[in-house]
């Protein structure tokens, strides 16, 4: 989630407004993780509908948004959650078209962006929907991606760069990684991409530090456990020495810029669902597991933070 993800000294930003982490999708509820206790709850009020591979976007001490995914087909639908109260709107212009199997990244106080997805048929699509801060007026990227793909995994560092990472074409999963240099939103493509070809990503961001990326899913029933790291700014990439505690697709990733990075539900090679969020903490990217996960096992999810930049 699209991914950002990018800090914080302390448990609340300028203003009093408690920092958090959310994590949805395969279902209606919202997950919330206080940072930095990590204790959950769940919103009173959750999605418009029980979406899978949705993008999320942030917009810091404003809101967390949901964009597009998949209920029965393809939505439009981009969920607004305004900090810090968590109430819920839905925007009157959603994406340009139904879009599945997004990536999302943000650049805290000018603008969030989903791309990389499956629109109509199943086709994998190049556009990246751009949406402006605080008016949510949306556009298209006049230059979208280098391939059209879905299944990706979204980073940010914000002020910067977003990027998206990985995915699959028509045909064949690649370790593409595009760059999107804020704020003109100009478009290159990493000399060194992921160390795998995998779609059903996601990403965490350390902002200003660097951008993950966590293994997904390869051909068959296969899946990984590897997490890349992309530092800032030079964009040179290494990988965890310890990587996921379950390997996985379908998961979804959130992000405490400067404190941890949280990668959450998805599938394991069973196809089995699951409620477990492994933990990252910078700058060592030592990894736990959390003693609560979400509320639910569920898949193709995305997530949103509420972090002080």
């Amino acid at each position: 989630m699209s991914f950002i993800l990018l800090g914080i000294l302390n448990s609340q930003a300028a203003g009093g407004l408690a920092l958090a982490g959310y994590v949805t999708g395969g279902s209606t509820t919202v997950n919330k993780f206080a940072f930095p206790s990590d204790t959950r709850s769940t919103l009173g009020t959750g999605l418009s509908s029980a979406v899978e591979g949705p993008a999320g976007m942030s917009d810091a001490g404003v809101a967390g948004y949901i964009a597009g995914g998949y209920d029965g087909s393809r939505v439009t639908t981009v969920d607004k959650f305004a900090f810090p109260s968590d109430s819920k709107t839905t925007l009157g212009t959603g994406l340009s078209t139904g879009l599945n199997q997004l990536a999302g990244m943000s650049n805290s106080g000018v603008a969030g962006y989903a791309g990389s997805a499956r629109g109509s048929g199943g086709s994998p699509v190049s556009t990246v929907n751009k949406f402006a801060f605080p008016s949510d007026s949306r556009s298209t990227l006049g230059t979208g991606l280098s391939s059209s793909r879905s299944g990706a995994g979204g980073m940010s560092n914000s002020g910067v760069a977003g990027y998206i990472a990985g995915g699959t074409t028509s045909s064949t999963r690649v370790s593409t990684v595009d760059k999107f240099a804020f704020p003109s939103d100009s478009r290159s493509t990493l000399g060194t991409g992921l160390s795998f070809e995998r779609e059903q990503l996601a990403g965490m961001s350390n902002s200003g530090v660097a951008g993950y990326v966590a293994e997904g899913a390869g051909s068959g029933t296969f899946v990984g456990s590897d997490v890349n790291k992309f530092a800032f700014p030079s964009d040179s990439r290494s990988t965890l020495g310890t990587g996921l505690s379950v390997a996985r697709a379908f998961h979804g990733g959130m992000s405490n810029s400067g404190v941890a990075g949280y990668i959450a539900g998805g599938r394991n090679s069973s196809q089995t669902k699951l409620t477990t969020v492994d933990k990252f903490a910078f700058p060592s990217d030592t990894r736990s597991t959390l003693g609560t996960g979400l509320a639910t096992a569920v898949e193709g999810v995305a997530g949103f933070q509420n972090e002080e930049i």
